[in-house]
C-alpha cells in the first residue's frame, strides 16, 4: 500500500500534464520506452511498461489509431510485430519532455534531492532482490 501511495501521489504531478496532451499514463510509458529503447516488440514493450500482453495489445491498437506508434511485420515471420514512433510521438515527446523535467525539480526542491536519490537507490535495490529470487 506505501508503494502505491507513493506512485499516486507521484502520478498526481505528472497525470494533469499527459491528460492535456490526449495521452492515457499506459501511453505515455509506451511511448517514453520506445522512444528510449528504440523499436520493439510489443511482449518487450510489455516488460519494460509493466503492462500486461492483452492490455498491451489493446494500448497499441488504440495507439496505432490515433497516429501515434506503427506496427510493422517482420519479413521472415509474420507473427511478430515490431513497433515504431510514429513523428507524432516524437513530437509529443519534445512537447511534453520540458514540462516532466520541471515537475521533476519542483519534487526534488519539495522533499529534497538527497530523499529522490535514496528512493531511487531503495527500488533499485529492491527490484534487484526481486529480479535474483525470480531467477
Amino acid at each position: 500500500m506505501l508503494l502505491l501511495r507513493a506512485r499516486e501521489k507521484i502520478m498526481e504531478r505528472f497525470r494533469p500534464l499527459l491528460t492535456a496532451h490526449g495521452l492515457t499514463e499506459q501511453q505515455w510509458r509506451v511511448i517514453r520506452a520506445v522512444h528510449e529503447y528504440g523499436p520493439m516488440e510489443p511482449r518487450q514493450i510489455s516488460d519494460i511498461c509493466t503492462i500486461s500482453s492483452p492490455s498491451m495489445a489493446g494500448v497499441l491498437t488504440r495507439m496505432e489509431a490515433l497516429h501515434l506508434v506503427t506496427k510493422e511485420r517482420f519479413r521472415d515471420d509474420q507473427r511478430r510485430v515490431l513497433v515504431s514512433l510514429t513523428s507524432a510521438s516524437i513530437e509529443l515527446v519534445a512537447a511534453i519532455s520540458g514540462d516532466l523535467e520541471a515537475r521533476y525539480k519542483q519534487l526534488e526542491s519539495q522533499v529534497g534531492r538527497d530523499v529522490v536519490d535514496k528512493v531511487y537507490e531503495a527500488v533499485d535495490a529492491l527490484l534487484a532482490g526481486l529480479e535474483q529470487e525470480s531467477q
